[in-house]
């Protein structure tokens, strides 16, 4: 069975109580059983990761890359923005990657316009609350020739 890696970074673990106005109040267990939920009807299995320290972040993309893992899913909140540790681990991977975000980082703050990621991702999505993480990994099983 192939493996989707679901990265999720700093403050993510506060989803449920970190501004429901622009998170809503699902919280990250809840967002993770309906990845591993559709992660099933897609005939994958999907792996849950959060950390809110850059480090482990990267050592799990390395992890990533030594296991083998089939794609992976990256939601790594303000990181995306300013974080070129965590963009050079993504760049070892040599499967595809999807950047998403449960707000529209191009209609937020100016300093969240720009993706470090963008130009070695195979894709963003962004805006949809949690349908941007389920968009996400459909793209991601999709482009490994998945469901």
């Amino acid at each position: 069975m192939k493996k989707i890696l679901m990265l999720h970074g700093v403050n993510h673990n506060m989803f449920g109580k970190r501004d429901p106005a622009q998170y809503g109040t699902i919280t990250l267990d809840e967002i993770d059983e309906k990845l591993r939920s559709l992660g099933e009807e897609l005939g994958v299995e999907v792996v849950s990761f959060q950390t809110n320290s850059e480090g482990a972040m990267c050592e799990r993309i390395h992890q990533a890359f030594q296991e083998g893992m089939d794609g992976v899913v990256i939601n790594a909140g303000a990181w995306t923005h300013y974080s070129y540790a965590i963009r050079d681990a993504l760049a070892i991977l040599t499967v595809p990657v999807a950047e998403i975000h449960m707000s529209n980082i191009h209609a937020r703050e100016e300093f969240r316009h720009l993706s470090v990621f963008a130009e070695i991702v195979k894709g963003q999505i962004c805006g949809f609350g949690l349908d941007s993480y389920l968009l996400g990994l459909r793209a991601v099983v999709g482009a490994i020739g998945g469901a």
